[in-house]
């Protein structure tokens, strides 16, 4: 049988609602799943926040990498929709975040994007991408999955929020016009060093955001234009725009930190408690 899209964005819905595990993904059951039905439950799950008095604010993308494409047989990125009341915004640089709703949390330095107009698929250079935004900034993503040992296929990804439980965004930087030329050869280039309660787990760098941030902003709008019945990129919507680092999981107790270096972005601290 079909997949019905209104009664798998209930169970989704109310796996993460509970913290409650679903043992099979869709893309694994009889009949399957696949990435065009899964932005029809990713439009179901908005209507039904929406519905609810939650705001969509924005988007976050998945598989930000084009190795991974080949292996998926994915042909861009994917991407779901993310709300008003999971994102925070930072003041000073240092932010609190209660894990507690979660089931199986972990955390992603990303770049984040705010739209000053609509983004189309016609606009690919970083240039011009960057011309529509309003800021920059770091950003914690932090994403959840109830599908066992976080195996899941994009289109399971797209259906279940696109993993997103909660993005903390970092203090942002306006781009300017004469700054564009020098923001674009700095976010393929810059590097993130991603701190665990003062020990360093990973270094990356914007060039794992599909060769850069900008790019991946690029990539989006492109992705979103060629689905058909999806809302385009508009003014104000925020981006997170692909992880820089693996994901790794997060616990109570811990302090987290993103540090930058080569572009005038300042770093983020993350407290996490249950």
């Amino acid at each position: 049988m079909p997949t019905d899209p209104q009664a798998l964005a209930r169970e989704l819905m109310a796996a993460y609602a509970n913290r409650r595990q679903i043992a099979v993904p869709p893309s694994a059951r009889e009949g399957g799943l696949d990435v065009a039905t899964a932005y029809a439950v990713d439009a179901e799950l908005a209507r039904m926040r929406r519905a609810a008095g939650h705001k969509t604010v924005g988007r976050k993308v998945g598989f930000a990498n084009k190795a991974m494409w080949r292996v998926l047989k994915l042909e861009t990125l994917v991407w779901s929709h993310m709300y008003d009341d999971t994102v925070q915004f930072v003041q000073g640089g240092e932010a609190a975040l209660s894990a507690a709703r979660m089931y199986s949390p972990k955390i992603e330095p990303e770049i984040v994007f705010k739209l000053k107009r609509p983004l189309g698929e016609g606009e690919a250079e970083p240039a011009a991408v960057l011309d529509a935004a309003e800021w920059l900034a770091v950003g914690f993503e932090i994403i959840d999955c109830v599908f066992p040992d976080w195996k899941f296929q994009p289109a399971d990804f797209v259906a279940s929020f696109g993993l997103h439980a909660a993005l903390v965004v970092g203090e942002p930087r306006t781009v300017r016009a004469e700054t564009i030329p020098e923001l674009v050869d700095a976010l393929p280039r810059f590097t993130l060093r991603l701190i665990r309660n003062g020990e360093l787990v990973e270094e990356g760098s914007g060039k794992n955001s599909l060769r850069s941030p900008a790019l991946c902003l690029a990539e989006l709008a492109a992705g979103i234009a060629r689905q058909p019945g999806a809302e385009p990129l508009g003014a104000g919507e925020l981006v997170s725009s692909g992880t820089l680092t693996a994901s790794h999981f997060i616990a109570a107790g811990e302090t987290w930190r993103a540090e930058v270096e080569g572009i005038d972005l300042p770093g983020l601290d993350l407290q996490v408690s249950m």
